[in-house]
């Protein structure tokens, strides 16, 4: 069997990351989030078990909504979400997340799409993951230039839902809200702790010698490889197809 894929790794632990949800959802563009939501499901269904419901908007094999982003709010807000991915041109260590721009707003330098429903969604999905495949200092940043999204609200702010992990493409970082701040849990294969430091703007925490990301089995890089990637080819067929490229 081909070896591990980087993509392979990050897909594997979005799977573990959402293990225990009842329903995700994932944006029109978020092809290894929803990736590792399909492959958390195949993986339970292999086992017999109930795996999560996948919302994905823009598709019609996985998606139940007729309204969009108006019944999707309404879910979320019922408390009906349970894990949703936020991503940002610009992310910092209180889990701010800037999809507006770069540079000194509202004359930035480089605009983004914008905020949408991300500030919503961060505060009513108990698990939030902020997922930036790119990790280096131009992303990473000490403190964003616009908030999109808070990380973290004042006390005495309702708010049910948050950050609990950030997963780039060097590592995998867990919220710790009693701080507040990020704390590397670890190391994907192929980087190691001083090439992070050195591609983070922020200041975080970690141990001495950080654990190295688990890699997926034969059993479950098989189940991707076939069934995950034939369902995910309906809605991100591009994806689909570099993947299978990169595993020829």
């Amino acid at each position: 069997m081909t070896d591990v894929l980087p993509r392979e790794i990050l897909i594997y632990t979005i799977a573990q990351l959402l293990d225990g949800v009842r329903h995700v959802a994932v944006g029109a563009s978020s092809p290894i989030p929803a990736a590792g939501a399909m492959l958390l499901r195949a993986l339970k269904a292999a086992k017999g078990e109930a795996g999560p419901r996948i919302s994905i908007l823009g598709s019609v094999e996985h998606n139940f909504f007729t309204n969009a982003s108006a019944e999707l709010f309404d879910c979320a807000g019922q408390g009906r979400i349970d894990a949703f991915f936020l991503g940002g041109g610009q992310i910092d260590g209180a889990g701010n997340v800037n999809l507006v721009g770069a540079g000194g707003y509202p004359q930035s330098n480089v605009r983004w799409p914008g905020s949408f429903g991300s500030a919503y969604l961060y505060f009513v999905v108990p698990r939030v993951i902020i997922f930036r495949e790119e990790h280096s200092p131009r992303v990473f940043v000490d403190k964003v230039d616009f908030v999109s999204a808070p990380g973290i609200s004042d006390e005495g702010v309702f708010r049910s839902g948050g950050p609990i992990a950030l997963l780039t493409g060097k590592g995998l970082f867990r919220f710790d809200k009693s701080r507040p701040g990020f704390v590397l849990d670890s190391v994907h294969p192929g980087h190691d702790l001083d090439e992070i430091k050195a591609s983070t703007g922020f200041r975080f925490e970690h141990a001495d010698q950080p654990n190295r990301t688990a890699s997926p089995g034969a059993s479950t890089l098989s189940l991707f490889r076939g069934k995950v990637l034939d369902e995910l080819a309906e809605t991100y067929g591009e994806f689909a197809a570099q993947m299978r490229a990169a595993l020829a």
